[in-house]
């Protein structure tokens, strides 16, 4: 960006800034909010502008740590902001500091546009409904001009279109029916595809198939309670109730947006591109604090659909880039979203007048019983001598929709040291009309009359900056190998010799690598200048991830290109400031043509990875082929992603959890009843008897 000078940069404030947070990585307040807009509004003033996005701009790595561990003073509040200005292409960006009220950077940048938000894609389904080329495809395709309030659409990004590039601010708009309020509207799609101009507020064209199909006559494939009703007489009967109580309160704590729980330390931000953002995670190993990780987020999403016809190769949605994890997050719900006991963080933006918005309960923080933590009987006294512990889990979620579906984000953390990402797919599958006679083809599958729901993909890209036990961090694979040395040889003569074979990244271009099935391949990250006093081995988090399909895009694609991260399962790179977005910092209209966001990240193949400060990509995901039992509202689809310790304790961390019971070989010796009662759970009883010994159990009856 151009420096601006010292005079120049300086808006007039109409107030005092407000106060500096407790923590440099908090969110933007909305008192912060509305004095980076007013700022903006100065600086531009007598010009015609428009906010897209405002956002913290985090302190550097080196000035965070400066404040946490080295006393340091803390950084300045920064914000970036990206506006549009009326009647000149491209978007302006720039760097506010809070604390002056003061413009510091800005650049404009032709032929790139900026993210989607909920307000811009609200105002398109008004501007189909009444133009009247749209309203003539859509009495061409059956439904009656006076009608057209019962046309919807889901405004989708354009993805990239050779006619039209980067130059204008556009929208695909995916046709719909109802022919009630109440009605799904994916059962009824229409077959053409009108592309909106977003600033300008005009349907520019219309693409139209070769082929033309029919609105479909079929009754609407409704999922609400009286639509239930209506079909099968009634709901399902037979569920009872499950409460989930903490009579005590909750085990964690919350001192603004700093968590602590079970040893782990950690920061919970939130941002209208990643969504939640965890930062400084750390670990209190019986006093000694140890650092794990220093961010890590859901940087980008892709979901290709597999259908080559025109214009559904435009369908490939980077979800996170184009429209934002944050800015289409919902509000969450008590018993609903969340249940238990909940702590709620709420998320505050601009809308496109500068003004702040919130959405309320935007992050939910709770806990839950997670199974068995560990156990162990000794068959030697007839299970007498025993220990069972079970697990508490901590999770912080966001649920965010985009367009049909919706994408539940649960960051897990575990009393063994571990952390997991689940993320639940549900929602409604995209859509498309099939001809009375028409077959689905291979790009897709019949879900209901007239419905074809197209192949697609889910491929995310988790970010991960780790700081396993201090700085000088390192990655690499691990593979299961049979050993080398053949059946009878001296040095395997049963054959039944197998090993881990590790290989430690030394360059970017040797860490590109992809998940094997055959050999359970894994990636460890791990601190080299340190060793475990038992293995002798180096203080290792390990990302066990299965779920990890290939891009089914051709090589050379658009999809591959706008996706240059998810042509590897792994990719692991020299850690710089700025290194947030692997598709680039501005995604929607974007051709994948350029060197941005990964490509530049890896351009330097030979670049040193080993022993130094290092950013680790994980791409993983599903492959969805549709079928009915999809539709018309999808079962929730699970995703896991684990990272474990591995050589970075001494023994299980987990054992000083309180177990449900335990019960020595000597104290089962001098036991007179050997009935197990847990020291943990006075709710617990039996499903069909009222008796004394529920929540108990003897090991033998006669």
């Amino acid at each position: 960006m151009e420096r601006l000078s010292q005079i120049a940069s300086q808006a007039t404030a109409a107030s005092a800034a407000p106060a500096k947070p407790a923590h440099p990585l908090d969110p933007l307040s909305t008192a912060e909010i509305k004095c980076l807009t007013n700022t903006v509004k100065s600086y531009y003033a007598g010009r015609s502008i428009s906010f897209n996005t405002v956002t913290l701009r985090e302190p550097t790595k080196k000035a965070y740590l400066q404040w946490k561990e080295d006393g340091g003073k803390m950084p300045p509040r920064l914000a970036s902001f990206v506006i549009l200005e009326k009647g000149v292409p491209g978007v302006k960006e720039g760097l506010v500091d809070i604390g002056t009220q003061s413009v510091i950077e800005t650049r404009s940048l032709e032929q790139v546009q900026p993210i989607l938000t909920v307000e811009d894609l609200c105002s398109t389904e008004e501007i189909l409904r009444t133009h009247p080329d749209v309203i003539a495809q859509c009495v061409l395709s059956g439904v009656p001009a006076n009608e057209m309030h019962n046309v919807y659409c889901d405004p989708w990004t354009i993805g990239y279109d050779e006619r039209w590039g980067a130059g204008k601010r556009l929208q695909q708009a995916l046709m719909y029916y109802r022919s009630d309020d109440d009605d799904s509207q994916y059962s009824h799609p229409l077959d053409f595809c009108p592309i909106v101009d977003t600033e300008e507020k005009k349907v520019i064209f219309i693409d139209i198939p070769l082929r033309r199909r029919k609105v479909s006559k079929h009754k609407h494939a409704n999922f609400n309670p009286q639509d239930m009703i209506a079909k099968y007489g009634s709901m399902r009967t037979d569920a009872t109730p499950i409460n989930v109580t903490q009579p005590e309160g909750v085990s964690f704590k919350m001192d603004g947006n700093v968590m602590s729980w079970s040893n782990f330390n950690f920061h919970i931000g939130f941002n209208y591109r990643e969504g939640i953002v965890l930062s400084d995670i750390t670990y209190n190993d019986h006093g000694n604090v140890r650092p794990i990780f220093h961010r890590m987020s859901l940087s980008e999403m892709i979901v290709p659909y597999g259908c080559p016809d025109y214009p559904h190769q435009r369908k490939h949605a980077l979800d996170i880039g184009e429209y934002g994890a944050g800015l289409m997050t919902n509000p969450l719900s008590l018993g609903c979203d969340c249940k238990g006991v909940i702590h709620y963080l709420d998320a505050h933006f601009a809308d496109r007048s500068g003004e702040p918005i919130t959405i309320k309960h935007a992050v939910c923080i709770h806990e839950e019983d997670d199974g068995l933590l560990f156990k162990h009987s000794d068959f030697r006294d007839n299970f007498a001598t025993s220990i069972v512990t079970r697990a508490t889990k901590l999770v912080i979620s966001q649920i965010f929709t985009a367009a049909n579906y919706e994408y539940c984000i649960y960051w897990i953390f575990m009393q063994d040291g571990s952390m997991k990402l689940d993320i639940k797919l549900t929602g409604i599958l995209n859509t498309y009309v099939l001809g009375d006679d028409e077959d689905a083809g291979p790009w897709g599958t019949r879900v209901y009359p007239n419905v074809n729901a197209h192949n697609h993909q889910h491929m995310f890209s988790l970010r991960i900056h780790p700081r396993i036990d201090g700085d000088g961090n390192s990655a690499a694979m691990s593979d299961a190998k049979p050993s080398p040395f053949p059946l009878g040889s001296p040095e395997n003569m049963y054959g039944n010799g197998f090993y881990a074979e590790k290989t430690t990244f030394k360059t970017v271009n040797e860490s590109k690598t992809n998940y094997e099935s055959s050999t359970g391949r894994s990636w460890d990250m791990f601190n080299p200048n340190k060793k475990n006093a038992y293995s002798g081995k180096p203080p290792s988090y390990k990302l066990v991830s299965s779920q990890t399909p290939p891009l089914l895009a051709k090589e050379g694609s658009i999809v591959s290109k706008r996706a240059p991260w998810a042509s590897n399962t792994v990719t692991v790179i020299p850690y710089e400031e700025g290194r947030l977005y692997p598709s680039g910092d501005h995604v929607p209209q974007w051709s994948g043509d350029g060197v941005r966001g990964m490509r530049e990240w890896t351009a330097d193949g030979d670049a040193n990875i080993d022993n130094t400060d290092i950013l680790f990509f994980h791409t993983f995901g599903i492959t969805h082929f549709p079928a009915p039992e999809d539709f018309p509202l999808m079962p929730a689809e699970p995703i896991s992603v684990l990272l474990r310790p591995r050589h970075f304790f001494l023994e299980n961390p987990a054992l000083d959890v309180v177990p449900s019971h335990a019960m020595t070989t000597k104290q089962a010796k001098l036991a007179t009843n050997l009935e197990i009662k847990s020291k943990t759970d006075s709710t617990s009883r039996l499903a069909f008897e009222n008796t004394s010994s529920a929540g108990c159990c003897t090991r033998f009856t006669k």
